[in-house]
């Protein structure tokens, strides 16, 4: 998936009540009426007493150069998100004050930041810490992709990675993965777009965000084959390969996981509905500490040898349990028809 690299949403470098000394001159300007009376920027509610300013909710977008970041901001600008592209990390905290003075007209903010941002982690992790000082309720979104599928990117429209300098696309690559490493640990939502294609991650975005009310937790569950390669963006990795393949029965062979003969055949070996009650169990006390953490999205990759067979119907019981504890949940089969 190429990176669109069309006109931006908002340019940060160009959003005038974004800038600091237009700020300055708002909070200190005061224009005397005709009958004498001040006009401050303070409101009143119908009572006649001060409103106090509603908060937006705020996304941060970041990630790998070349993995989706623009196709992730204008997917949130489509959903009616007021994007900022590339703002300064020290300018986050000004977007939001200004955000909670619009009198409700920008009630979701979201901003891509990304290396081009000069002494990038020094603003950002003090901008954050502003944040949270405020209780400024904040969720990143960090966008991640394989190497090669990076490289395959650059190489496709002929651009240099913006840190690659002298060397090549790979160094880039790799200063930025470094660079970012702890950002990616401290992101709410990982996603690996190394094999999807714009409208594909636009569908995610959509999953995760369309809702009009956002839920205390959602949770991917993501059956998948080990001989494929791990899910990059797994928080919790489950392996189903302790119980029987049914590859190796004939009648069986040429089914999924969805056919009810084989999730009957995976789910009568000894261990499969102990295994599926217990770890139920276990993600009811995890997604209890991820709604105190703070911590919204999680994605449970549930793997076999093919990714068709035990996953998939270990996946679609499970994802069925979340449900019925009030886990919004999303189930995706990455491999299912692969082979």
């Amino acid at each position: 998936m190429t990176e669109p690299t069309g006109r931006a949403a908002h340019q940060g470098t160009t959003a005038h009540p974004g800038d600091p000394g237009h700020q300055q001159h708002q909070q200190h300007e005061r224009t005397d009426r005709a009958d004498g009376a001040d006009v401050s920027t303070n409101t009143t509610n119908e009572t006649g007493e001060a409103a106090v300013p509603a908060i937006p909710e705020l996304v941060i977008i970041s990630g790998m150069s070349g993995a989706g970041r623009s196709t992730a901001a204008k997917c949130l600008e489509d959903l009616g998100w007021f994007v900022v592209d590339n703002l300064p990390p020290a300018l986050i905290p000004t977007m939001v004050e200004l955000g909670a003075r619009s009198q409700g007209n920008v009630a979701r903010i979201a901003v891509v930041v990304d290396v081009r941002g000069r002494r990038f982690f020094d603003n950002l992790r003090e901008s954050l810490a502003d944040l949270e000082a405020k209780h400024v309720t904040r969720r990143i979104v960090f966008l991640e992709s394989s190497d090669d599928a990076l490289v395959r990117r650059f190489e496709s429209v002929r651009r240099p990675h913006p840190l690659q300098g002298d060397g090549r696309i790979v160094d880039g690559i790799a200063a930025e993965r470094d660079l970012l490493r702890e950002l990616r640990g401290d992101a709410d939502l990982v996603i690996d777009t190394s094999s999807l294609n714009v409208h594909e991650l636009r569908a995610k975005m959509d999953a995760q965000f369309a809702g009009e009310s956002e839920p205390e937790l959602r949770a991917t569950v993501m059956s998948f084959g080990y001989k494929y390669g791990l899910p990059v963006d797994a928080d919790l990795v489950v392996d189903c390969r302790f119980l029987p393949n049914p590859h190796w029965v004939p009648e069986l062979r040429p089914f999924t996981g969805l056919n009810e003969e084989v999730s009957g055949y995976v789910f009568d070996q000894p261990g499969a509905k102990e295994f599926l009650n217990q770890y139920t169990e276990l993600l009811q006390l995890i997604a209890a500490g991820y709604r105190r953490e703070g911590k919204r999205y999680v994605t449970i990759a549930v793997g076999c040898t093919g990714g068709k067979h035990r996953s998939v119907a270990m996946s679609e019981k499970l994802s069925a349990r979340l449900a019925a504890e009030g886990i919004e949940t999303v189930l995706v089969h990455r491999d299912m028809g692969r082979e």
